[in-house]
């Protein structure tokens, strides 16, 4: 081997490393900070379904109502979204960011004063607006730092949020419901409402000092990784979009990809607003028994996400690992809903498909980032969450109704199920050399 030959070799050698060594300074940097922000994000969107097994009775709301509420938090969610997005691009992911979680965090609290389901619809519809933005955004922040090669696991780092909500959220939702029950005389799901907003306010505090709006503003990196992190950002987004928001919505990819998000987030939403109620459904009373045991299937589900996002970088495939978690999580939905009655199965059956549903969510948003850049990509992640999200209003409205009319989730569960396995069709649909790279 000539000097030329060896020398070339050493700077690519000494490139991987500082490559290695730079990616995973800015991963221990910034994912344990926005993982735990989305934990608190999506303990305060879905604790409503831990409040509900006191505050339907307190309150004397049909699961018609509860349905309504719970989901009606997405209309102003899709509102929002877009010119959320589009605004964070332009001020920077610091202020934005934290503006948004100071927000949330103050209406969450403010449910505990619910006394109507005029009351309650509003103050859903306003906790959705104030979140507008928040999910898109961070998915948006992590493509000014990773390229597509790395994006997987770092999302899937940044949403193990919502099973690690689960995880904790559920022991914690059934132990204040329980312990804080009539304390100063205010239920438990008035405390669990004001409790669990205080981890969101805090931290919509701290991101306003700690959150680097981009590679240049960081102040813990040598000016050599700067570098080499904006190289290697212009180089993976050479080549894609950055057109006009009025093409975005016109690109017939992008609506594809709204179609696949919003089947995927059909399950995520049947189960995160009545995981508590399938469990207690299955012979569980206590709430804090509730608690524990809808703490399993969350904790399947971070296992399964990091392996399928692991398996799906190395691999360079994301159809097939999105359209087999989407599959499975109908069949675990399904099974759930057939063998209700027996809490063994109907656990394992719930554990099985939520682990699949939540495995889907890191693989698919390193899609739109593979055809958006700039501009575009702000508006095209926002359009595809919120049109998305809105299975969020669609999910616990049709098992809210279907409940009241039938006196059982089941009907309700079964639509569920069939919209995850409609977007593992969907999912295969896509162009092989488009989104596996």
């Amino acid at each position: 081997m000539n000097t030329t030959s060896l020398n070339l070799e050493r700077k690519l050698k000494k490139r991987v490393q500082l490559e290695d060594q730079t990616y995973a300074k800015v991963t221990w940097r910034l994912l344990p900070f926005l993982f735990l922000c989305y934990v608190a994000a999506y303990l305060d969107r879905v604790n409503v379904g831990f409040a509900k097994l006191q505050m339907l009775n307190d309150l004397h709301f049909s699961e018609t109502v509860y349905g309504l509420g719970a989901g009606i938090f997405f209309i102003g969610y899709f509102l929002f979204e877009v010119p959320s997005n589009v605004i964070m691009h332009k001020v920077g992911a610091r202020i934005w960011i934290g503006r948004i979680m100071i927000t949330w965090a103050i209406l969450s609290a403010a449910t505990m004063f619910v006394t109507s389901p005029t009351m309650f619809y509003t103050i859903r519809f306003l906790l959705g607006v104030a979140e507008a933005g928040f999910f898109p955004g961070i998915v948006l922040y992590l493509t000014y730092w990773f390229p597509a090669q790395r994006r997987s696991r770092m999302n899937a780092l940044f949403m193990i949020g919502i099973p690690i909500a689960g995880v904790v959220g559920g022991p914690l939702s059934g132990y204040i419901l329980n312990a804080f029950n009539g304390v100063h005389g205010w239920s438990g799901w008035q405390w669990l409402f004001l409790l669990e907003a205080i981890p969101s306010l805090i931290l919509g505090v701290v991101t306003l000092f700690y959150l680097p709006d981009s590679i240049g503003a960081s102040k813990w990196l040598t000016e050599a990784e700067k570098k080499m992190l904006e190289e290697n950002i212009a180089k993976d987004g050479s080549g894609k979009a950055d057109h006009s928001l009025a093409k975005v919505f016109g690109d017939s990819k992008v609506w594809l990809m709204a179609a696949i998000y919003f089947c995927c987030m059909m399950g995520l939403y049947g189960v995160s607003f009545y995981l508590p109620t399938l469990v207690k459904a299955a012979g569980v009373k206590d709430p804090l028994d509730v608690g524990l045991l809808t703490a399993i299937p969350y904790g399947c589900a971070v296992v399964a996400m990091l392996l399928n996002a692991r398996s799906a970088d190395r691999m360079r495939e994301r159809r097939w690992h999105f359209a087999i978690a989407s599959a499975l999580g109908g069949l675990g939905l399904l099974l759930s809903t057939i063998y209700g009655s027996n809490v063994v199965i109907a656990l394992a059956a719930l554990s099985l498909g939520t682990a699949g549903l939540l495995s889907t969510m890191p693989v698919f948003w390193t899609y739109p980032s593979a055809i958006l850049t700039g501009t575009a990509a702000a508006a095209g992640i926002a359009m595809i969450n919120s049109i998305g999200n809105l299975a969020g209003f669609v999910s616990p409205s049709i098992i809210g109704f279907m409940k009241d009319v039938t006196q059982s989730t089941n009907a309700g569960m079964y639509v569920v199920s069939a919209a995850l396995f409609l977007g593992a069709v969907l999912a295969l649909l896509q162009p092989k050399e488009l989104v596996n790279k």
